[in-house]
């Protein structure tokens, strides 16, 4: 029965291929374009959770503060509050995994007759652990190299190939200002930041060398910032209030005084960029889904003058024995059919869409099980929905009237 019913819709489709194929057309629009929209929220989704991947997790950057003369206020960073004795006692509290102190800066490279212009970060081993950041040729610095202020350096992917080309800089000199440093490993590429910076460009250095060798220091121990990590993202909170109570005490703040460092939470700006980039592809599919609903609005136009065109065809049917049921079930399969035949073709050619704008456009996509068959679902389900009221008004003919019908 199913079979005849499948084989007779498929007889009435075919009777008028051209009015077939422009009703399908909204279907085919609306699942492509629902298609290629998720596929590229998604692709923006995964380019933003990799971004963030590179920062480490459950992180703290605590800012040196600002100066402040004749009513002028310089920004954060400006004035040489943070000790490397803030961040030792720091590392004691509570719910913090990790703790590196920071100096840095941007330096002029030397390395033969090339040069470059990079930021140099001087800081301490559990940086490297602190930012999940690994080395593709030789090994980070140690504590001893720490202690000893040596002149050694781990370079980034960007500020080796401007300054040693598509040669390894392993073992190899090169000056930052007027210091001769040995680059004894290479760091794996990170890409670019949620501001948009580089992080390959960049070299790191021990902390003291920076401070002794490079940059100088208003007075022994200061630091630029500190970054900490905490061991989950539940005991964030905890950290943050313990962190501020702790230096406002260390730096002899009283109550009512300003703080004079700045405690940003890396991971909110990063869960607040995610969490958007989620929503801006929700509202991606949200608007794509509107040629959804007008194709299937589509289908239900055609069925109706499908029905008023076969009204006679209707009545022979129901006097020769068919009941309302099958003329409901004649009809509902006729529109989905259609929706399910134009369903594939916009998986297709959204599937392909999504494809064409990574390899032409280079960005990000991904199609997701998940996508296609919502796609599929949310198609059947229109055809059945807009195809149910042409179908039942077809099954609630009168036969006698159906058989006058000219």
């Amino acid at each position: 029965m199913l079979k005849a019913m499948l084989h007779e819709a498929w007889l009435a489709m075919g009777a008028n291929r051209l009015r077939t194929a422009l009703t399908m057309l909204g279907m085919v629009i609306g699942v492509g374009a629902v298609v290629l929209m998720m596929a590229i929220g998604q692709g923006a989704q995964m380019a933003v959770q990799q971004t963030i991947s590179t920062m480490g997790s459950n992180i703290f950057v605590v800012l040196s503060g600002f100066t402040a003369s004749t009513g002028v206020r310089s920004g954060s960073g400006s004035a040489p509050t943070l000790r490397v004795a803030d961040a030792e006692a720091i590392a004691e509290l509570d719910g913090v995994q990790g703790v590196a102190p920071i100096h840095q800066g941007s330096a002029q490279l030397v390395h033969a007759g090339n040069n470059w212009n990079a930021w140099v970060i001087g800081t301490t081993p559990a940086y490297f652990d602190l930012r999940a950041w690994p080395t593709l040729e030789g090994a980070p610095f140690t504590d001893s190299d720490l202690r000893s202020a040596t002149r050694v350096a781990l370079i980034g992917q960007t500020a080796a190939k401007n300054l040693f080309g598509d040669d390894s800089p392993v073992g190899k000199t090169l000056r930052i200002g007027q210091t001769p440093f040995t680059v004894v490993g290479t760091l794996a590429p990170k890409g670019q930041n949620l501001d948009g910076r580089d992080q390959d460009d960049v070299v790191v250095i021990p902390l003291t060398t920076a401070q002794r060798k490079v940059f100088g220091t208003p007075f022994q121990g200061s630091v630029r910032q500190i970054m900490v990590q905490a061991v989950s993202p539940a005991a964030m909170p905890a950290v943050e209030q313990a962190m501020t109570a702790l230096l406002r005490q260390r730096h002899r703040i009283r109550d009512g005084q300003e703080n004079d460092f700045f405690l940003r939470n890396l991971t909110a700006v990063a869960d607040s960029a995610a969490e958007t980039t989620r929503v801006m592809s929700l509202l991606l599919g949200a608007i794509a889904s509107v040629s959804l609903l007008v194709g299937g609005i589509g289908i239900m136009n055609i069925m109706l003058v499908s029905v008023t065109e076969r009204t006679r065809e209707i009545g022979i049917r129901m006097a020769i024995g068919a009941r309302q049921k099958d003329v409901l079930m004649q009809f509902l399969f006729e529109a989905v059919i259609i929706s399910i035949a134009g369903c594939l073709i916009g998986l297709v050619l959204g599937i392909g869409g999504a494809l064409l704008a990574n390899a032409l456009a280079r960005m990000a996509v991904v199609v997701s099980g998940s996508a296609v068959l919502v796609a599929f679902g949310v198609a059947a389900g229109i055809g059945i929905f807009f195809g149910y009221y042409p179908a039942r008004k077809a099954s609630r003919l009168d036969p006698i009237e159906a058989l006058r019908y000219q």
